[in-house]
């Protein structure tokens, strides 16, 4: 059977909010959950010690937790951080950018995350051989591309795929929230703490377009790969990731292990998930489409 994986939390919560969230996590279905800041080095809610702290009272919950890196590392400060997590000598490491995979050095397993963009079967054999024990399918990969990696994937290796959540599509060294407000960078105010789903852009017609989070765009729909599940389960996949949102993420949660253990269907699923959702459905990737597409079949 599938796994359930919690993704790491893209936003900037209140300490407090967090505490709570993961509290709530340690009592859930989830298999596995994706601890650290992947965004911002500037969000500083939670450091070393507290996500270290949640850590061993998640891995005492009975859940396999991997701490996260950051996406995109922009000082000696960042990379000062990074050491000291991949050096953390218990907990595995999600791999967001090749330096942390240099960094590990075969100390620890790692999952190389979905940032490392593994398209090919020869880069995701590489990381096999560097000490990865999980690759997350880059989010821009389809149904056919993974179908061809799974073929020739090295033994042992397990395949995780992003299949519910607003996706992260880029990171910049701006910062697109201060922007907004007209400010620095370096003086952002935590401005994406009052947006705890992330800010809305739209285009000049008005329409919802992308989602802007600090320093990294998402999707405004959300990505949903529920009536997808028995493809997956065919296809060999051993891990769904779930990207935690502000309200309901405990819910979607629910939803899914009801659907991975048959006592609802995908049809009914759909139904039931789409007032839990911050925004409408979308799944073009995985069918070769535009990634704004949706593929109403499943949902109908």
């Amino acid at each position: 059977m599938m796994k359930l994986a919690l993704g790491p939390v893209l936003y900037y919560w209140p300490r407090d909010t967090m505490m709570a969230f993961y509290e709530s996590v340690a009592a859930s279905s989830v298999d596995i959950v994706y601890l650290g800041e992947t965004v911002c080095s500037r969000r500083h809610e939670l450091r070393l010690p507290d996500w270290l702290s949640l850590a061993a009272m998640l891995a005492d919950a009975g859940k396999e937790v991997v701490l996260s890196t950051q996406a995109l590392l922009e000082s000696g400060s960042d990379l000062a951080n990074l050491r000291k997590l991949t050096s953390n000598g218990r907990f595995a490491i999600e791999a967001n950018d090749i330096g942390a995979v240099h960094c590990l050095d075969g100390t620890l397993p790692f999952v190389a995350g979905p940032h490392l963009n593994l398209y090919n079967e020869d880069s995701v054999a590489l990381m096999a051989q560097l000490g990865a024990r999980r690759w997350v399918m880059p989010l821009e990969m389809g149904r056919a591309a993974l179908a061809t990696m799974q073929q020739s994937r090295p033994a042992g290796l397990e395949t995780e795929v992003f299949a519910y959540g607003r996706m992260p599509l880029a990171f910049s060294a701006r910062c697109f929230t201060a922007r907004h407000r007209n400010l620095g960078k370096d003086d952002c105010q935590f401005s994406c703490m009052a947006h705890p789903d992330g800010l809305e852009l739209r285009t000049r017609d008005a329409d919802t377009f992308l989602i802007l989070n600090g320093t990294q765009i998402q999707s405004h729909l959300v990505y949903n790969l529920l009536g997808e599940m028995t493809v997956l389960a065919s296809m060999g996949v051993d891990v769904l990731r779930i990207s935690p949102q502000a309200q309901h993420t405990d819910a979607v949660v629910a939803l899914f292990d009801r659907a991975r253990h048959g006592q609802i269907d995908t049809v009914q699923a759909q139904a039931v998930l789409a007032p839990l959702m911050p925004a409408a459905a979308c799944d073009g990737y995985w069918h070769g489409k535009p990634g704004m597409a949706f593929d109403k079949r499943e949902a109908a």
